[in-house]
């Protein structure tokens, strides 16, 4: 199986400019060849509006998945825990906003430092389960220097799909998957929604806001 590497790639605007190029070059499963120019469109369009964070009703079960690691865990139980968590939907062969996606969140992570892993969680679920394997996700996770306390997850595709439906990341054609990003306290159930490309900033002042809300409800620890 090929993998591609964003392997310091990810840091900059213009070095995702040139991994998006180089792996739009590259060989690819014919699906995504046959959608390329779909795929491209959807998200570049999505991308191109203003992102406003809109509050969002989410229900979520124990749905049985499989992290980076090969490990078995509960979606709710294990991957989001009673932790604020960052919550967004990728596959390791897009060239388009994915990256760019991850690229930020890899900036959160760094703004967050220690919080992350502790009681704040960064949550990746593929969007392509038959493709991203643990060990396809794992590799790529490296790649844009994902540490602890973030978490990729796939398993079988109707597990996978059930986690999707829930946030409304959900499509047919996974090429054609929304770009969102959500952030929530999983103990309050409180989620606020990002369409198209939030900012780090955006994402850590929703992280900032919702432990706030923890501290005056008298929830926090």
């Amino acid at each position: 199986m090929t993998y591609f590497s964003f392997a310091g790639g990810l840091r900059s605007a213009a070095s995702l400019a040139v991994a998006a190029g180089a792996l739009a070059t590259a060989p690819v499963l014919a699906q995504h060849d046959h959608h390329k120019h779909q795929d491209h469109s959807a998200h570049t369009q999505a991308a191109a509006k203003p992102v406003v964070p809109q509050s969002a009703r989410i229900s979520v079960s124990d749905t049985p998945l499989v992290d980076q690691d090969g490990r078995n865990l509960k979606f709710k139980s294990d991957a989001l825990g009673d932790r604020i968590v960052i919550v967004n939907f990728a596959y390791t062969t897009c060239t388009t906003v994915c990256p760019v996606v991850t690229a930020s969140l890899a900036q959160v992570q760094g703004k967050l430092g220690a919080r992350v892993g502790r009681d704040v969680g960064l949550v990746t679920v593929t969007v392509d389960p038959l493709r991203d394997t643990p060990t396809r996700l794992k590799a790529y996770a490296g790649s844009v220097g994902a540490g602890a306390g973030w978490t990729w997850l796939t398993g079988p595709k109707p597990q996978v799909d059930e986690v999707l439906k829930a946030f409304g990341a959900y499509t047919v054609n996974f090429l054609e998957h929304p770009p969102l990003v959500l952030v929530g306290d999983a103990k309050s159930g409180k989620w606020v929604r990002f369409y198209g490309l939030p900012t780090p900033d955006q994402l850590v002042n929703a992280v900032t806001e919702l432990s706030a809300a923890r501290v005056k409800a008298g929830t926090a620890g």
